[in-house]
């Protein structure tokens, strides 16, 4: 009897081993708030998987980084790999290395430049970013009646987010309903509050003069938001619009200063790249393309939102 018993525990220790799945994820960035989301949404998944364990790296904005983290994930034998880009036009090269060790990779959030080549046992989960700076322009377009200057503030150009919400906007002002809509500036705040902060302030000691700023993210339109209310220049007098709601945001819109954001849900990308990269560890068909829907967000329908956040 007692031999049996320690058969018994034995094959469910080599059972639960069997099953046991480690992914390597690699971020662009731990210090970012949209990210920080997106990761702990991974995190707490993956907490509620048997067997499943995440190790999460930070690339911290540096390209070689992330290309020696992917290499490091390959040579400690890890099921999947997950990464989110820091730079969307180098992914061909992580790609290809994951596809020479026959590891499973995952892209999430930021669209990898190889996403119409890419190889199998490969994905990309994030949302379509031709829904955010769409939504986001439509209603600044609303508020001002489709009249009036606008500046634009850009993510990094060396991502294909910043790229696409940029064009959107482009597209948008184009469209007969919009096309009093004039651009004034456009430029790059690196999808960073103090960057933002620090290019509205430029804006406004140049005398430039505007109706709305439509950010690519949340973070530069609250570095905008503390520019323009350090120079005095009060927040029902100009259109703070950004994407993604992020917790620092709708606490922005609460109190007035922003008035357009973009739901970008961070911990269902999250989610979802922890449940593509273990299909594909599995052996199990997914789409190369998982898309979680955008959301507009106003003062109007806030409450939602911060009952997801």
């Amino acid at each position: 009897m007692k031999k049996m018993l320690m058969g018994a525990a034995l094959a469910a220790m080599m059972s639960t081993a069997a099953h046991a799945e480690t992914i390597g994820v690699s971020m662009a960035l731990f210090d970012d708030n949209f990210l920080t989301v997106l990761r702990g949404g991974m995190s707490e998944y993956a907490e509620t998987l048997d067997g499943v364990t995440l190790q999460i790296e930070d690339a911290q904005n540096d390209v070689a980084k992330q290309q020696s983290q992917i290499q490091n994930f390959i040579a400690s034998g890890v099921d999947a790999i997950i990464v989110n880009p820091v730079d969307t036009d180098a992914t061909t090269a992580l790609s290809k290395a994951a596809t020479e060790a026959g590891i499973p990779l995952v892209y999430v959030n930021r669209e990898p430049i190889n996403i119409d080549d890419l190889p199998e046992k490969q994905a990309f989960v994030a949302s379509n970013e031709k829904e955010s700076g769409t939504l986001q322009t439509q209603e600044v377009c609303r508020l001002l009646e489709g009249n009036g200057k606008v500046v634009v503030m850009m993510g990094e150009l060396s991502n294909q987010a910043a790229r696409v919400r940029t064009q959107d906007i482009h597209d948008v002002l184009a469209t007969d309903e919009c096309k009093g809509l004039e651009i004034v500036e456009e430029q790059t705040a690196n999808w960073q509050r103090t960057q933002g902060q620090d290019l509205m302030t430029n804006w406004l000691s140049a005398g430039l003069e505007f109706d709305a700023v439509i950010s690519n993210n949340d973070e530069m339109a609250i570095g905008a938001v503390q520019a323009l209310k350090a120079a005095g220049r009060t927040m029902d007098s100009v259109v703070i619009a950004g994407i993604d709601a992020t917790q620092d945001a709708l606490a922005a819109m609460a109190a007035g200063d922003l008035d357009v954001t973009v739901f970008q849900d961070a911990a269902g990308q999250g989610k979802g790249s922890v449940d593509t990269a273990l299909k594909l560890a599995r052996g199990e068909a997914v789409e190369t393309r998982v898309y979680i829907p955008f959301q507009l967000v106003t003062p109007a329908n806030i409450a939602d939102f911060q009952a997801k956040n």
